[in-house]
């Protein structure tokens, strides 16, 4: 990792620390992805399985998961890992289910009464990635809100393994949160068959899930080109940690080695006031990075990476606030003191026994959420996220009477007299 001393660096180095691998190569990653997603635009499922074919090395006839794979993941998934994913899917439910967004109706003058009635969004689409490995708590994290919202169609899109199968703990987990339709589809080609439609795959309203820098940055270009809405920009996955010196180094080493084994385009950073603390940091991903079956991969992760020594853990927030991170630890004494100090970040972790890891798979938060900066404007991932929220509003005679007056005085400021007409009309029946 990259030693760095805050208060050495001038803005233009600092801007630089703070850069996200994935920027280096968003024209390349940009190109690739618009060429891939007018592919299946084009051409449809047959583009679909000459891609897979490509980057997959799988020849596809269809791609629906049958009643007969379902079975078989059943029959394949170990029962503690079951047992797991049950105990998982339970407390993201209690989780999510308890910050539900309920309708309301307030009469905001006499006669006139607004109201906000909750909608499920008709047609989802969510990705499960299963590149380098497969992961099947993303299932959980975003087939449980789908369901609690009420979306009448779900489909799930997971890339097909080097037999043309997709992973069973995927597909147990698809089944746990009642998503039935299942498609072997990855990459940026999944996010373009949902966003447009083929042949066989029905066009979805929103697309969810995190990836790579080519499916995030499919999931901006087809949202960019208003054809489907996205739940946010969702990854590749970054970490920061704020530690003070009490914090336990092995504890912080570990954290940053599990997002950077996630793939090689992540990013980890630790932030201390402790130049001690980072000593030992380092010299514990050094130790433990060895015994990693995915060394490789966080190696590369961890070579864009920085641990940055600043004076004050004051001045720790405020850089955190500027790189808006999607993991946001606080190996801290007493951190809960410090939470006022978060302005902006996905997910927060407080103290030395709160892993990411525990949000990852089965606190009850949820893992899908905001990355590459995008937490300054977006949130994670919950049942809301699932659902449209539409505005009524009713007056009655006594109503029109009442409020008429302000609205035709604004429409006439405006110069829309048709406006005004449309409430004049009115206003003269009622006193006739």
């Amino acid at each position: 990792m990259n030693r760095l001393q805050w208060s050495a660096l001038d803005e233009g180095q600092r801007r630089a620390a703070l850069l996200r691998p994935v920027l280096q190569v968003a024209d390349a990653t940009r190109d690739a992805v618009a060429a891939l997603i007018a592919q299946v635009g084009t051409d449809g499922d047959a583009a679909l399985r000459e891609i897979t074919l490509r980057f997959d090395k799988v020849a596809l006839d269809s791609f629906d998961v049958s009643d007969r794979e379902f079975a078989a993941a059943e029959a394949l998934v170990a029962p503690e890992l079951k047992s797991a994913m049950q105990d998982a899917a339970q407390r993201i439910e209690a989780f999510h289910r308890a910050g539900m967004a309920q309708p309301y109706a307030v009469e905001t003058a006499p006669g006139v009464v607004c109201e906000r009635v909750v909608r499920p969004i008709r047609r989802v689409g969510l990705y499960v990635p299963a590149g380098s490995a497969p992961l099947p708590s993303t299932a959980l994290m975003l087939g449980v809100p789908a369901r609690l919202a009420g979306c009448r169609e779900v489909v799930l899109c997971t890339p097909p393994r080097s037999d043309g199968s997709a992973d069973p703990a995927v597909l147990v987990a698809a089944r746990l949160t009642g998503v039935s339709r299942v498609l072997k589809l990855g990459g940026a080609q999944a996010i373009a068959a949902m966003a447009l439609g083929t042949e066989s795959i029905g066009k979805c309203d929103k697309i969810f899930g995190p990836g790579n820098s080519y499916v995030t940055e499919a999931k901006q270009q087809v949202a960019r080109g208003g054809t489907v809405a996205i739940d946010m920009p969702a990854g590749p996955s970054e970490v920061l940690v704020i530690a003070d010196a009490g914090a336990n180094p092995a504890f912080v080493a570990a954290d940053l080695l599990s997002q950077a084994e996630h793939g090689p385009d992540s990013q980890v950073l630790l932030i201390s006031d402790d130049a001690g603390l980072l000593d030992a940091v380092e010299a514990e991903i050094d130790l433990q990075l060895a015994a990693l079956p995915r060394v490789e991969i966080a190696r590369v992760a961890l070579s864009a990476s920085r641990l940055i020594q600043v004076d004050s853990l004051e001045q720790a927030f405020a850089i955190s606030n500027d790189y808006a991170p999607e993991h946001l630890i606080l190996a801290l004494r007493e951190p809960r003191s410090w939470l006022g100090k978060v302005e902006v970040a996905g997910s927060v972790f407080l103290g030395d026994y709160t892993p990411e890891a525990l949000g990852d798979y089965c606190s009850g938060t949820n893992h899908v959420l905001p990355t590459s900066g995008a937490a300054a404007a977006y949130s994670g991932v919950s049942v809301s996220s699932f659902q449209n929220f539409v505005s009524v509003q009713s007056a009655n005679q006594e109503g029109i009477a009442a409020i008429g007056a302000c609205a035709v005085t604004l429409a006439q400021a405006e110069g829309l007299d048709a406006h005004a007409n449309a409430v004049v009309l009115r206003m003269q029946a009622v006193l006739a």
